[in-house]
Order: structure tokens, then C-alpha cells, then sequence
């Protein structure tokens, strides 16, 4: 039986941890010894890791005084040393940003993976000497491995990257459609309105840029249409949202439902999901909609142009008015999908080659 050992920060409910669980739990029913390392041991979804998984909590020192805080560090970074050095098959950092999880897959197997979930130049405003600094901090150059959930993240770190281009592989996320299907059956309150959008994340302004939805909500409710938009989700900038919504004017068309950690009957109660953020690695929730059979309203994002446009939905820039136009449309119009989705045909050829990447030592 091979050993992983796959590192992150938590198992909040977010994109990387959902697409680490149902990596994690296929795995394990595949037959492989697990072990995943955590900053914090903490979160919604640990409760739904396969019990067969090995969880450690590596939590860096905080302490206030410089020196306490760095012999300790350095006592943890030589414990871990001693217990887990080349111990494992394949090891991999999960959670991009996460330094410890940096070096405990570094120090864990030969055969390291860290995994990209964004188009970084998209994410640091095309600043390629910020996607340097951000990447040899984690010692990129040390992984066997880099492995990006996205096209457009894989292409253009090796635009920034050339010399570790050969490393570089594009594997895109599994997906549970069958836990998606049944847990959309849930029953919620059905909606009074003619069309409704959802968006499903984190209300975080920076990247998923809300705001847009409110303003092109604002345009469509002085033209009278009778439609509503669900937010699924929280974060730092919520209450900002809601101010919005006051100023605006527009209560009978926004409605808040906070955190969901079963999201999908307000997808499934959905006319169309609509993202409108900045940038992001691959959407996890591209592949939901997919599986329960919504079209899709997105900005100009990751693959969204190959995976989306003419197929299951519209990309639209990020202008306001693009956005307006593409809601409107919607409600107008509606939007009829031109391709299935096949998710079983999709999951195989994703496991295949995360296998393969395993095995490759």
C-alpha cells in the first residue's frame, strides 16, 4: 500500500478544501495509506474525511517574542524532520500559499507535488516579479511537481517560470456528482420570483468582486424585471454588500442566506449560477452547475472562455454593463445548455492521471 501525505491549512468550507476532500476520500477507497497535515486542525468538512485518514496538526509558534518564536519553529521543523523525512510515496502542498505545508511535503517524499489553484499573474495584477517572490518563498524550484487545477494558471506561470516548465502538469478537479445529486434534493423555500441567479463564495471584494452583481441588480430592477439574486456565502465584506443593497434600494431583489455547507438546492432552485470575480483557479463551482445541469453567467476567469462560452453559459469582461447585458439576457431568454456533462467519463480521466503522477517516482 503506497503512503500519501497531502498538507493544507484547514477543512473550512471553501474551493481547495471541498476539491481536497473528494480527492482525499477517492483515494483512500483506492486503496492508498493517507496522511494529511493541517496549520489548524479545524473546520466543517474534517468531519467528513474518510476515518481511515491520518490527521496532524503542524500549528506554527505565534509567540510574540522573535526568539521563543524561532526556536520553536525550528524545534518543529526537526521534529517533523526526524519522524517524517522520505517516509512517503508521493507527498504534496495542497494549499498553494500554506509554508508549512511547503515544507512538510518537501521534507515528506522525493516525490513532491505543490498545487496551484489560481492564474497568480491574474491574482497579483500581471505583476510578474510579485509571482516570483510569492513562488521562491515556497522553494518552487524544489517540488518534482507543480500541478495547476487551470490552463490559464499552468501557461502562464510558465510564462513567468520557462525553467520549470517540464514540471509543470494541468490536472483539473474531481467532483462527488453523485453526493451533489442527492443533496440537492433537500427541500428549501421555493422562490416566488421568475428568474433567480445564485451565486455561491466567499464575499471577499478583492477577488470576487460582488459588487458587480449589485450594480447590474440596481439597472435591472429600474427596467422592472422580476427576478432575484441568492447569495450563498459570507466573508469580510458582507456587511458592505448589504449597505449596498439598502442604498440601492433593492431588498425585493437580493437576498443573503449566509454560509451553506449543503449549497446545492439553491443551485438546484437556480435559473443560472453567475460568478463575477476578478480571478480564480478553476471555479469548483463550474463542475456543481455542471452536474446539476445549470447554465452559467461568469467574467472572464481561469479556462472559463474554453469550458463555458457557447456551452454551458456566457463570459462576459468584466464591465458592469457586460454583466447587465448577460443577466438581462438570461431572464429574457433563458439559456438552453449545448453540451452534457458527463461527470463519471470526467472523474476517470482525472483519477488516471492523478494516479499517474503518484506512480511517476
Amino acid at each position: 500500500m503506497k503512503k500519501l501525505l497531502f498538507s493544507a491549512f484547514d477543512m473550512n468550507v471553501g474551493g481547495i478544501e471541498t476539491s481536497l476532500l473528494i480527492l482525499l476520500n477517492t483515494l483512500v477507497d483506492k486503496n492508498y495509506d493517507i496522511t494529511l497535515v493541517l496549520e489548524k486542525k479545524q473546520g466543517a468538512f474534517l468531519k467528513d474525511l474518510d476515518n481511515k485518514i491520518h490527521i496532524i496538526e503542524y500549528k506554527p509558534s505565534e509567540n510574540k517574542i522573535v526568539l521563543v518564536r524561532k526556536i520553536i519553529n525550528l524545534q518543529k521543523r526537526i521534529l517533523f524532520w526526524l519522524k517524517h523525512h522520505n517516509k512517503y510515496d508521493f507527498s504534496a502542498s495542497y494549499a498553494t500559499y500554506s509554508l508549512v505545508g511547503s515544507y512538510t511535503a518537501r521534507i515528506a517524499s522525493k516525490n513532491c507535488a505543490l498545487w496551484g489553484h489560481a492564474d497568480y499573474l491574474m491574482l497579483y495584477k500581471n505583476d510578474a516579479s510579485k509571482v516570483e517572490e510569492f513562488f521562491n518563498v515556497l522553494n518552487v524550484s524544489k517540488f518534482k511537481k507543480i500541478i495547476f487545477v487551470s490552463k490559464a494558471g499552468a501557461e502562464s506561470f510558465c510564462n513567468i517560470f520557462p525553467e520549470q516548465e517540464e514540471k509543470v502538469i494541468f490536472c483539473n478537479n474531481l467532483i462527488d456528482y453523485r453526493k451533489i445529486e442527492s443533496l440537492a434534493q433537500e427541500k428549501v423555500e421555493e422562490t416566488k420570483k421568475k428568474y433567480t441567479f445564485v451565486n455561491v463564495g466567499r464575499h471577499d471584494e478583492k477577488q470576487k468582486k460582488l459588487t458587480r452583481i449589485l450594480e447590474a441588480t440596481k439597472q435591472l430592477k429600474e427596467e422592472d424585471f422580476d427576478f432575484e439574486v441568492l447569495f450563498v456565502g459570507e466573508g469580510s465584506d458582507t456587511e458592505k454588500y448589504k449597505e449596498m443593497v439598502k442604498e440601492y434600494n433593492i431588498q425585493d431583489f437580493v437576498k443573503f442566506l449566509g454560509v451553506k455547507k449543503n449549497p446545492y438546492p439553491y443551485m438546484k432552485l437556480a435559473d443560472s449560477i453567475i460568478l463575477t470575480s476578478d480571478y480564480e483557479g478553476y471555479p469548483v463551482v463550474f463542475l456543481e452547475a455542471f452536474v446539476l445541469n445549470k447554465p452559467i453567467i461568469t467574467t472572464d476567469i481561469a479556462d472559463a472562455l474554453e469550458d463555458i462560452q457557447n456551452k454551458f453559459g456566457i463570459v462576459t469582461s468584466k464591465k458592469i454593463e457586460e454583466i447587465y447585458q448577460a443577466m438581462k439576457k438570461f431572464i429574457q431568454k433563458g439559456y438552453e445548455i449545448k453540451e452534457k456533462f458527463e461527470p463519471e467519463q470526467y472523474n476517470k480521466n482525472i483519477i488516471e492521471k492523478i494516479e499517474n503522477i503518484i506512480n511517476d517516482d
